[in-house]
């Protein structure tokens, strides 16, 4: 069996009473796109700078190739690149003088490694503009062509697409593509299931610093079945009541925008019908998720969900 890009056991990290990262068991084999999946806080962040050995665990150990990950030891992050967080440049000087300095600093050969790193990403034409004239895509990107000067194996993203754009997240997505493609296995850690559905091949999904879910992307879509609806009515106080009666519907909860369930389609059509025997009007039924949104939903906002593996 090949020897997984990652491997943690039992990993904990600890700020006080707050347990960021509480016991993560995670094994990512190499040559796949992973998804780290949660929402804010959930320890997806805290999780990768123990990754990078920019904090020490309190409990647990890292392995990355195979090899014991250590606080501040260069050699246990070899073929490892990325970032945490949004990458940092030096505004004044050109994206091309930023990877000068940084290809100094790390004792790498700059001759013509630039220029391709610069390429991989889209940024050749746009190489000897100041960084504090990019896009906050462009920034991203930069990021990611900094990480590629290492010849990474691994390469770590920490919510790469946030605060872009939609042809910012665009072009990210494709670089990420392309980059897979050549080999590299990628962990990417993101808030939204629709961009790690798109992208990703594997996902471990995290809560309140625990793994809810770890398995391929088929195995958690084979558990998305129910779909959340939310129904606006003439009177959602008796609507919820009676959506909670009916059969195949579940999770009802009343919300200031309307009653939420999750269902399927028949089940809806009973509904429906019962409203209208009771006299309720429907003025609004709609999908505002898909069935893996649901899912993720459910697994990180309930109150004490079991971790699953696939």
């Amino acid at each position: 069996m090949d020897t997984p890009v990652i491997r943690t056991r039992g990993l904990v990290k600890r700020y006080g009473d707050l347990v960021a990262v509480d016991g993560v068991d995670l094994t990512i084999p190499a040559g796949d796109v992973y998804g780290l999946l949660g929402p804010n806080g959930a320890g997806k962040t805290t999780l990768m700078r123990m990754l990078f050995g920019l904090i020490r665990p309190d409990d647990g150990t890292i392995e990355l190739f195979g090899r014991a990950g250590a606080l501040g030891k260069v050699d246990s992050l070899r073929d490892v690149a990325g970032f945490v967080e949004t990458p940092r440049f030096y505004g004044y000087l050109s994206g091309r003088a930023n990877l000068e300095v940084l290809a100094t600093l790390d004792r790498r050969k700059r001759d013509g490694v630039i220029d391709e790193v610069l390429g991989e990403v889209d940024l050749s034409d746009r190489a000897k503009d100041k960084v504090r004239e990019y896009s906050y895509g462009m920034v991203q990107r930069l990021g990611v062509a900094a990480a590629l000067m290492r010849s990474p194996r691994l390469l770590i993203l920490d919510e790469p697409t946030n605060g872009l754009d939609p042809a910012g997240i665009r072009d990210m997505r494709a670089l990420v593509r392309r980059l897979a493609a050549g080999g590299i296995t990628i962990l990417l850690s993101s808030h939204n299931m629709l961009e790690v559905e798109e992208i990703c091949r594997h996902v471990a999904i995290m809560r309140r610093g625990r793994i809810a879910f770890d398995g391929s992307m088929d195995d958690l879509r084979a558990r998305a079945d129910d779909v959340q609806y939310r129904l606006v009515t003439s009177d959602d106080a008796v609507a919820a009541e009676v959506a909670a009666r009916v059969e195949g519907v579940h999770h009802v909860t009343r919300e200031p925008d309307g009653v939420r369930f999750d269902s399927q389609p028949v089940p809806v059509e009973r509904l429906t019908v019962e409203l209208g025997v009771c006299g309720i009007g429907i003025r609004q039924l709609e999908l505002p998720t898909t069935a893996l949104e649901t899912l993720f939903f459910r697994l990180t906002e309930s109150v004490a969900p079991e971790a699953v593996a696939a």
